[in-house]
């Protein structure tokens, strides 16, 4: 767990006291003043505990506080100040949300009896956060499972766009990771209102009518109210919502929301959907990158850039890499680590499910139902894969 400690002044004597006395019993990090302490949390990532002086040349302690709530809500907040005053006290407590308003001089024992408890009320609020994400995204993922037996082919981009998202993730510096595997996982949840023969010709990369292209442009608008209906998923629904829309403003919903106004995921969303749509491939080639370059005023720069950095294949596949081990599988032995090899087929040459599916438990159980009354040939060809495909995009 997190348990990190940031102590914020303006007066390098008092930190080195700071050290002195508490860096045997915390993992402690200071920082001259309000500018090094945000560069600290923007570089090291969130602290479980910020305390920080009040009277400072820079911006005072309140102010500061306030901008370390709105990067890391979740961060318990103290001050620590020689401005003992009520006033000072009570914006510090209704703007900084502080955890404990402490007057200088504090006596160690005192000042490290306080932090400790901050550092318990942050593991407090981070095991419910943790309990309630990863409750909901094991509901979410059982109906993403459900829906990946409705349109296959979409949950399959949705694995690759995931795993892409990890890649870029990072160097993103999302606030909340979390939104952004949500909003992926339920993208194009709004899909299983269309029509299946649409669906097909989709697919099929057919031309649409203009009704039919209607309908399709309006699948994230379906997105967006179905998953509104889901608590703590707001930010999703919105990322979701205006996931086609355009850097520069075009595309659906074409409601004058641009650039950095639009939800970071929603951007993310529309360079990785448009990469996935171009190419089938596990990485998509740098010609894709090319063709979307000449439309470069609809992707944010900076998400365009670093998915070519991050994501664009090497020239040449190393002559030591070894292709993986192809196993054959009755359907009774499938397992959620397999991935298709080639298609499930029926003994009347129906295609069921195509080769490149990552199986969940609701594809194999729709295998083993439909195997019982219509037969499917086997064995199955599988590769086993071990990476967690489910795992939670990290920051």
């Amino acid at each position: 767990m997190n348990a990190r400690v940031l102590f914020v002044d303006d007066d390098p004597q008092i930190l080195s006291a700071f050290k002195r006395n508490l860096r045997k019993r915390f993992d402690l990090q200071t920082a001259e003043g309000p500018a090094a302490g945000l560069k600290a949390i923007e570089e090291d990532g969130e602290f479980a505990v910020v305390v920080s002086d009040q009277q400072m040349p820079e911006m005072d302690g309140i102010t500061f506080l306030r901008q370390v709530k709105g990067k890391n809500p979740l961060t318990v907040r103290m001050m620590l100040t020689g401005n003992a005053d009520q006033q000072t006290a009570m914006e510090a407590v209704n703007e900084g949300h502080i955890f404990r308003f402490m007057t200088k001089p504090c006596a160690p024992d005192d000042l490290a009896k306080a932090v400790e408890a901050a550092q318990e009320q942050y593991r407090l609020v981070t095991a419910e956060r943790d309990l309630l994400e990863q409750t909901l995204a094991g509901s979410v993922k059982v109906l993403v499972d459900v829906l990946s037996l409705h349109n296959p082919e979409a949950f399959k981009q949705t694995a690759r766009i995931r795993s892409w998202a990890r890649a870029i993730a990072k160097p993103l510096k999302l606030t909340d990771p979390w939104t952004l595997n949500m909003s992926i996982m339920l993208s194009s949840i709004g899909e299983i209102t269309l029509p299946a023969e649409l669906a097909g010709k989709r697919r099929k990369g057919e031309a649409l009518t203009e009704v039919e292209k209607g309908l399709v442009s309006r699948s994230p608008e379906v997105a967006r109210d179905l998953i509104t209906n889901i608590p703590r998923l707001g930010p999703v629904a919105t990322a979701v919502y205006y996931q086609a829309a355009g850097f520069d403003g075009s595309g659906f919903p074409g409601d004058g929301v641009s650039g950095e106004d639009l939800p970071k995921e929603a951007r993310v969303l529309r360079v990785l959907i448009d990469l996935a749509a171009a190419s089938n491939a596990d990485l998509p080639p740098a010609s894709v990158f090319d063709a979307m370059a000449k439309n470069s005023a609809q992707y944010d720069p900076e998400i365009l850039a670093l998915a070519r950095a991050r994501l664009t294949p090497p020239d040449e596949t190393p002559e030591t890499e070894d292709a993986p081990e192809v196993h054959e599988v009755p359907v009774r032995l499938l397992r959620d680590v397999h991935k298709l090899h080639e298609d499930v087929v029926t003994e009347s040459e129906t295609v069921l499910i195509a080769a490149g599916h990552r199986l969940t438990r609701a594809m194999i159980k729709k295998i083993q139902n439909y195997h019982q009354v219509h037969k499917i040939k086997e064995p199955l060809m599988v590769i086993e894969v071990h990476d967690d495909e489910d795992a939670l995009i990290d920051a």
